[in-house]
């Protein structure tokens, strides 16, 4: 049985760490290269860096900041926002990333998970899913784009079992509707993508407590969770949440308790 990650996520907007609701209203959360060496200090088993800006303003990655957060990270990296194609990712891993996190630029352009599945191994490849809830589809739930602002009338479960067929070794699966708002995650959705695709979904959007992390694993089958809002603002520590999962016999890579 593989051990459940914690995941700490940094969605950096103009080079600054930021968490908002929704993915509005961002307000400002340090400084994403020492934040990730923090993380990586204290237990996080994973840290995701999601340049969040980058795809609406049409850009590539922070090249730079990606860098130097890899540098200081010691930890498996993820890396998301702005990228579109093979020699992104390329790029990207050549910078110290160990994942590359795809969202838009999948939907638009799927081949894109086939063709860097097939260079870098589907290890590599994490197809971000952003999900609304939309009753008129098959699901109950439909895929966006470009940080939720755009729809795109595609059913989540579709595209997540096409997006595994296609090659993506992982799936970071956000509700919308959920995000930031720590009331917890939302099950039903995450149950309902875990139990029909066979790689790992990283659980997203809602968290609120090491209780949230407990339920989304225990009840609706995610094999890691990620959180922002309540490590970045000191809410919740890393070690808290593991010591919740032990408690609940969910299995852990522990750590010490350094953030308490």
């Amino acid at each position: 049985m593989l051990s459940t990650r914690v995941i700490a996520c940094l969605d950096v907007h103009n080079g600054r760490t930021v968490k908002g609701v929704n993915f509005i209203n961002l307000n400002d959360a340090g400084d994403p290269v020492e934040q990730a060496k923090l993380y990586s200090n204290i237990g996080a088993d994973e840290i995701c860096f999601l340049d969040i800006s980058a795809t609406n303003e049409k850009r590539k990655a922070m090249f730079n900041i990606i860098s130097k957060t890899a540098e200081c990270c010691f930890v498996p990296l993820t890396v998301g926002g702005g990228v579109n194609s093979v020699n992104d990712f390329r790029e990207l891993l050549n910078c110290g990333a160990d994942k590359i996190s795809i969202n838009s630029s999948a939907v638009y352009n799927p081949n894109l998970i086939r063709q860097s599945s097939d260079k870098f191994g589907n290890q590599c490849v994490v197809l971000a899913i952003d999900a609304n809830e939309n009753k008129s589809m098959p699901s109950g739930y439909e895929v966006t784009t470009h940080g939720g602002k755009k729809k795109t009338n595609i059913d989540v479960l579709q595209w997540a079992k096409e997006g595994v067929k296609k090659g993506a070794g992982e799936i970071l699966l956000t509700s919308m509707t959920s995000d930031g708002t720590k009331k917890g995650y939302n099950l039903k959705l995450t149950k309902l993508i875990s139990e029909n695709v066979t790689v790992p979904v990283i659980a997203s959007g809602g968290a609120g407590n090491p209780k949230d992390m407990v339920d989304v694993v225990l009840k609706a089958g995610a094999s890691a969770v990620l959180a922002a809002s309540i490590f970045h603002f000191g809410i919740h520590s890393i070690w808290s949440v593991k010591r919740e999962m032990l408690k609940n016999g969910i299995k852990i890579r522990e750590c010490e308790k350094k953030n308490e």
